[in-house]
């Protein structure tokens, strides 16, 4: 299954020439993760989710829905 959030994550890291070694450090979380989120795990913790995207100055939300 494809993810907006992966391949967001992992067009960034490729545009800024980072391993995803380096993405980890820098963002502060754990390698397993990087490798797992741009794979397109679904069960992910969001805290760390945002944690990456802020990195990338981004952040995870809630959109609003109309609902019909």
């Amino acid at each position: 299954m494809e993810s907006k959030i992966a391949d967001f994550i992992k067009e960034r890291r490729k545009q800024l020439e980072l391993t995803q070694p380096e993405l980890a450090e820098r963002a502060g979380v754990g390698l397993r993760f990087i490798r797992e989120l741009e794979q397109g795990k679904q069960t992910v913790r969001l805290d760390k989710v945002n944690q990456v995207l802020h990195f990338f100055g981004g952040q995870l939300g809630v959109v609003e829905m109309e609902i019909v």
